[in-house]
């Protein structure tokens, strides 16, 4: 509970308290606040040298969090929102690792609510490290069990809406594309094989491992999860270019739309 702080006043022939006796709090039934209740510091309440931006200049970027990176990315709000509240929005809402593959600015801007020129600028900054990251040390990555989909995608865990996402694999099995195919409800009449197997027509892929997590906990697949994969396996079949499985995450486990792995 937050106590009242008492001030001594200082009047002309009064002998002058001591700095501690006019700093000292007082024990009074003055209630503050409520138990319990958090206070959120509003970013302009932020001391400056606390603040992303002058924190990476002091500092370096290793010392900032992904939500601070990413508001310097930002670099100011909006009316209803301040850059860092913004940010760490972006993060739990859409994930790193999505926010990290998507391309489309405009997917972006719809799903956060964000202005389509701040989704251009996280997605261009995304996209030059991205690049750099691959033309130096990027190794590809081989897919060849469920269990080895669950750990790659390991962030889509925690997410508080249903995303859908499409991994692309080569004849080699490795991953040579992310796809955010849809955010929300997923349901046979807003997923369609077009954009699914478009990213791999485009990529030249020979594979796709479908994934989407369940935020309620719930692992077993629902009908509309069935519909789905046997819509996608006979588009596929059309194609030429095998859709290998249909995964479902949740917190802690997951599974086949056909078999369960624990």
């Amino acid at each position: 509970m937050l106590t009242s702080r008492r001030f001594f006043p200082i009047v002309k022939g009064m002998n002058t308290p001591s700095p501690a006796a006019l700093y000292a709090l007082q024990e009074s039934d003055l209630v503050l606040d409520e138990q319990g209740k958090k206070y959120v510091l509003k970013f302009r309440d932020i001391p400056a040298e606390e603040k992303p931006r002058e924190k990476l200049i002091k500092y370096g970027p290793d010392v900032l969090s992904v939500g601070e990176l990413v508001a310097v990315v930002l670099n100011v709000g909006t009316t209803k929102e301040d850059v860092l509240s913004m940010s760490q929005r972006l993060l739990k809402e859409y994930g790193a690792r999505a926010i990290a593959h998507q391309k489309d600015p405009r997917k972006l801007q719809q799903a956060l609510d964000i202005p389509l020129h701040k989704a251009c600028q996280l997605i261009a900054c995304l996209e030059i490290g991205r690049r750099f990251f691959q033309a130096v040390n990027g190794k590809p990555v081989c897919i060849r069990t469920p269990q080895q989909v669950y750990e790659y995608l390991r962030d889509m865990r925690d997410l508080p809406k249903e995303h859908l996402r499409g991994l692309y694999l080569n004849s080699h099995y490795h991953v040579v594309h992310e796809e955010i195919i849809s955010v929300g409800s997923i349901t046979a009449s807003i997923v369609h094989p077009a954009e699914v197997f478009r990213p791999a027509l485009e990529r030249s892929a020979s594979a796709v491992i479908l994934v989407h997590n369940h935020p309620s906990g719930v692992v077993t697949p629902s009908q509309a999860d069935i519909e789905i994969t046997t819509q996608l396996v006979a588009a596929g079949k059309i194609l030429g270019i095998s859709l290998l499985d249909h995964i479902i995450v949740t917190k802690s486990k997951f599974k086949s739309v056909h078999v369960e792995y624990n």
